[in-house]
C-alpha cells in the first residue's frame, strides 16, 4: 500500500510496560516524537529514567493524562495517532473512553496489546460511525523486538490500514532481504487474530522444545554446555536454521547467575501467565481450535501442560499422595547403538522429531485461521503472511516459513488443510519415524512429552482411514440415534450419517 499513507511525527503512547516503554523508545530514535502516559507511576517513572539514559528525553515526554496526551497531539500536519500497549479488555475500553472526548475525525489508534479480535471490532464498529480509525495490530517478539523493530500484524478497514503501513514499515523488524516484516493483514479482528494464533503456535513450539531440553538433559545425560552446543548446531544449519526458540535456548544454557551457576537451574518449573490471565491468546487459540473443529492437539496439548505446570504446590500434594507404587521416576533415556555414538544418533533423532512437531504446529495453527478466514470471509493472503513471521517474532522458524511460502504460491495447492499439500505430507512422513522413536524411548522412561507424543497422535489420526471412532459411533447410534455411514456410502465430510440400526429396541417399564 503507497500513495496516502500519513507521515507520522508525534504518537501519543498509552500503556508503557515492558512493551510500550521499548517501543517508545525505538520511535524516538526513528526521530517520531512519544507523549505517553501509564496509569502506573511506576512504568513512567522507569520509561522517563530509560529516555534519560538514551539520551531520548527530548524525544519521549511524560504527561499527567490522557488529556495531556491529545493536547500534544494537536498539529495541522496529521491526525492524532495513538498506540496502545495495554492489558486486553477493560484496560483498552478505559482508554477509548477516555479519548472519546478529544477525538476528531481521521484521528487513528493503533491497538498493540494482545487483545481478543472480537473486542477490536467491536470498537471498530463503535468508533467508525465517527470516522475514527481503529487498527487491531498485534505485535511480536517479546520486548526486545519492541526495542529494535518487531513483527506487527495490522487488521482494519482498507482506508486505515492504507494511511498507517508506512509508519509500521518504519518501525517493524526486517527479514534477511531488509523486507519489513508487516503486511496489512486484512479486515476487522484478523490482524489480532493472526497474531492470537501466532501465539497458539508459539506455545506449542515452546512446550515440544523444553521436553526436548529435558530429554537432552535428563534423558540423555548432556550438560548444559552440550545442550547449547547442540542448539546452536541446530539453528545453523538443517531444517531449524534461524529458529527463534532454538537460538534463544543456546543463551538460555549458557547463562550463569550471580552464584556462577546455571541461570535455568534456578528457574521453577511453572508457567502461570495463562492460569492469572494476564494473556489470554493461548486460550482463545484452543477455544477456537475447539469451536471451528480443528484438530489442532498438539496446541492445545502444550497448552494444557502450561496449566498443569502452573500450580507447584499442587502437583507436590499430589506426588506425596501418588508415594510408591505409582510414583512417577524419570529415568536416563535407553537407546539403540554403543558408547558415545548412540547418544549422538539418538541427538540427531530428536532433531528430526522437533522439526515434525514445529511443523505439525505451523500446520494446524494456519488451518485454524483459514477455517476463521472462511467463516468471517476476511480473503486473507497466506503467502503474504508468512512475511510476519520472517523476522521480530517468537515463531520464526526461516526453512518451515520457506516451505510453506512454496506451498501457498502453488496454484493448486489446498488451502483448508495444510497437511495434505505434498511439500508438507513429504516432510512429515520423512520425519515420522524420528518422532516415534523419541516418543517410544521417552514413555519408557517417564519422561515428559505431553506435545511431542500429541503431534504424533494427530499425525497417526490425521492420516488414516481406520479410526477406533468406527466403534464410537455405533455406541452414539446404539444409545442417541445420531446415525451414522457405511462402508459402502460414498466418502464425504463432516455430514450426518443416513443410517440407524436398532440395536436394542426401547421398552417401556411394563416391558422390563
Amino acid at each position: 500500500m503507497t500513495g496516502k499513507g500519513i507521515d507520522v511525527k508525534r504518537v501519543g503512547m498509552l500503556g508503557v510496560g515492558s512493551m510500550g516503554s521499548m517501543m517508545s523508545l525505538l520511535l524516538a530514535e526513528l526521530g517520531v516524537e512519544v507523549f505517553y502516559y501509564d496509569p502506573s507511576d511506576k512504568n513512567m517513572d522507569t520509561l522517563e529514567q530509560q529516555s534519560k539514559d538514551m539520551k531520548l528525553n527530548d524525544k519521549v515526554h511524560r504527561t499527567g493524562g490522557y488529556d495531556e496526551v491529545c493536547k500534544n497531539l494537536e498539529t495541522p500536519e496529521q491526525p492524532k495517532v495513538f498506540m496502545f500497549s495495554t492489558p486486553h479488555g477493560e484496560p483498552a475500553d478505559k482508554c477509548v473512553e477516555a479519548l472519546k472526548p478529544n477525538l476528531k475525525r481521521g484521528d487513528i489508534i493503533i491497538d498493540c496489546g494482545n487483545e481478543h479480535w472480537a473486542n477490536t471490532e467491536r470498537r471498530q464498529k463503535d468508533l467508525d460511525p465517527q470516522g475514527i480509525h481503529y487498527v487491531g495490530c498485534g505485535v511480536s517478539g517479546g520486548y526486545q523486538s519492541a526495542r529494535h523493530g518487531p513483527s506487527m500484524s495490522p487488521g482494519g478497514s482498507p482506508e486505515a490500514l492504507e494511511k498507517v503501513m508506512p509508519f509500521l514499515e518504519t518501525m517493524a523488524a526486517r527479514d534477511k532481504q531488509g523486507r519489513p516484516c508487516v503486511v496489512p493483514v486484512g479486515p476487522g479482528g484478523s490482524g489480532h487474530y493472526v497474531k492470537m494464533v501466532h501465539n497458539g503456535i508459539e506455545q506449542g513450539m515452546m512446550s515440544v522444545i523444553a521436553e526436548v531440553w529435558m530429554l537432552l538433559t535428563g534423558g540423555l545425560g548432556l550438560s548444559h554446555a552440550e545442550v547449547s552446543d547442540v542448539f546452536k548446531s541446530w539453528n545453523s544449519s538443517g531444517p531449524l536454521h534461524d529458529c527463534f526458540l532454538v537460538d534463544i535456548g543456546v543463551g538460555i544454557e549458557r547463562a550463569k547467575g550471580g552464584r556462577g551457576e546455571r541461570e535455568v537451574e534456578d528457574v521453577r518449573d511453572k508457567v502461570t501467565q495463562d492460569v492469572t490471565e494476564e494473556e489470554g491468546t493461548g486460550i482463545w487459540t484452543c477455544e477456537q481450535a475447539v469451536m471451528l473443529h480443528v484438530p489442532a492437539s498438539s496446541l492445545l496439548s502444550a497448552h494444557l501442560f502450561r496449566c498443569a505446570s502452573s500450580d507447584a504446590a499442587r502437583r507436590m500434594k499430589n506426588r506425596e499422595s501418588a508415594a510408591g507404587a505409582g510414583a512417577v521416576k524419570p529415568r536416563p533415556l535407553s537407546v539403540m547403538g554403543e558408547g558415545e555414538s548412540k547418544k549422538q544418533a539418538f541427538v540427531e533423532r530428536l532433531h528430526t522429531a522437533t522439526y515434525f512437531c514445529f511443523l505439525a504446529c505451523f500446520a494446524q495453527g494456519l488451518d485454524i485461521i483459514r477455517s476463521k478466514d472462511r467463516r468471517e470471509g476476511w480473503g486473507l493472503d497466506y503467502a503474504s503472511l508468512l512475511q510476519l513471521w520472517r523476522g521480530g517474532c517468537i515463531i520464526q522458524a526461516d526453512h518451515i516459513t520457506d516451505l510453506l511460502d512454496g506451498m501457498y504460491r502453488r496454484p493448486d495447492h489446498d488451502p483448508d488443510d495444510v497437511m495434505s499439500n505434498p511439500e508438507v505430507a513429504r516432510e512429515l512422513a520423512a520425519h515420522y519415524s524420528s518422532a516415534k522413536e523419541v516418543v517410544l524411548r521417552a514413555v519408557e522412561a517417564d519422561l515428559f512429552l505431553p506435545a511431542l507424543s500429541q503431534t504424533l497422535e494427530w499425525y497417526k489420526y490425521d492420516t488414516s482411514t481406520h479410526l477406533p471412532t468406527q466403534f464410537m459411533e455405533a455406541q452414539l447410534d446404539y444409545f442417541g440415534q445420531h446415525m451414522f455411514d457405511t462402508k459402502d456410502d460414498p466418502l464425504r465430510g463432516p455430514k450426518r450419517g443416513k443410517h440407524h440400526y436398532e440395536w436394542e429396541p426401547a421398552a417401556g417399564v411394563s416391558e422390563k
